[in-house]
């Protein structure tokens, strides 16, 4: 087994800074030398042996930390905690619904994380850390995940907003119902894949601030309510966001219903229209004698004039009921 096994194996300096360790140096960590976190790739099965066998957090927690779907949530093993939380996928070519999972076992001491795809908010936390500016403790470390996350999900959760704006106005200004309406679904379902995982990470984050453990901080507590604040807000968006593209699926539903009535009504008249010169044309060409008109030449010329007034009376009918 080699360093390969770790994503990442950091050593706090307690200044925001964090040094690079080896496997051999991670097995050999002592609690007093400093915070550790070790970021693991559940795809890497040497990462995953050290886990299971050698980092010391127990079976149900290895199992946990390593399974392959995972709903956002806090639970508590003695002084560990084990807390699951998902963020929006911002990588090129990836849905932003399509979140990621993070899952974390932490304490005052040491921090273990794993991963199945990459999460742009725990990278920043790595690069922070190499630049000096990073997590100085396990409370700073998780307030500081839980900011990232949040704030990547404040800009899609905005980018939602602008998109039903667009699609009220145009909905509004009758622009292609058939494209918006695509898009409608298209945002629908978005929102609700996305809340599936948010709604339960709004009460994770609320329980970790209700169950006071020592390793968080009260006055990281205040900074970790400003992200919970935040995310209930997001949750509270996508509701919002839901609803105004129910109400504007039904408002685009409404306008094709009234450009069919309009048609019908046009075609109905124009059928009002032709019903009796259809009937008076049909009963001067039946093919029997004593049709009135057959000895005279000008009869053709006075039976349309008479086609003529009845077309004119009828039209005039229609304006008197004001059905045009």
């Amino acid at each position: 087994m080699s360093q390969s096994a770790f994503i990442a194996a950091l050593l706090f300096d307690g200044q925001g800074g964090a040094v690079e360790l080896d496997l051999e140096q991670v097995n050999a960590w002592q609690p007093e030398q400093g915070i550790l976190w070790v970021h693991i790739d559940c795809a890497n099965e040497q990462g995953c042996h050290w886990l299971s066998h050698q980092s010391g957090v127990g079976e149900l927690v290895a199992d946990a930390l390593l399974s392959n779907d995972t709903r956002p949530r806090v639970s508590h093993v003695n002084e560990q905690s084990l807390i699951f939380l998902r963020g929006v996928n911002l990588s090129e070519g990836a849905s932003p619904e399509d979140m990621v999972s993070v899952r974390i076992v932490i304490d005052a001491q040491r921090i273990i994380s794993t991963r199945r795809r990459k999460l742009l908010s725990v990278s920043d936390l790595i690069q922070s850390l190499h630049q000096g500016e990073g997590p100085i403790n396990p409370s700073d470390f998780l307030v500081r995940l839980c900011h990232y996350l949040t704030l990547r999900i404040d800009a899609v959760t905005a980018t939602f907003e602008d998109r039903i704006a667009q699609i009220e106005e145009n909905v509004l200004e009758e622009q292609d119902p058939a494209g918006q309406r695509k898009e409608l679904m298209e945002i629908r379902r978005q929102t609700i894949h996305l809340r599936r995982y948010l709604a339960p990470q709004r009460e994770a984050m609320l329980k970790m601030m209700a169950e006071r453990k020592a390793w968080l901080l009260a006055d990281d507590r205040l900074y970790l309510q400003e992200s919970t604040d935040r995310l209930i807000r997001s949750v509270e968006e996508l509701d919002a966001v839901r609803e105004r593209a129910v109400v504007t699926q039904e408002e685009l539903v409404s306008q094709v219903n009234d450009q069919m009535n309009q048609r019908m009504y046009v075609m109905s008249l124009i059928a009002a229209l032709f019903l009796p010169l259809g009937f008076l044309t049909g009963l001067l060409g039946v093919n029997i004698g004593g049709i009135p008109g057959t000895d005279n030449p000008g009869a053709f010329l006075w039976f349309s004039a008479m086609l003529v007034v009845v077309m004119i009376a009828i039209l005039g009918f229609f304006k008197f009921k004001r059905w045009f």
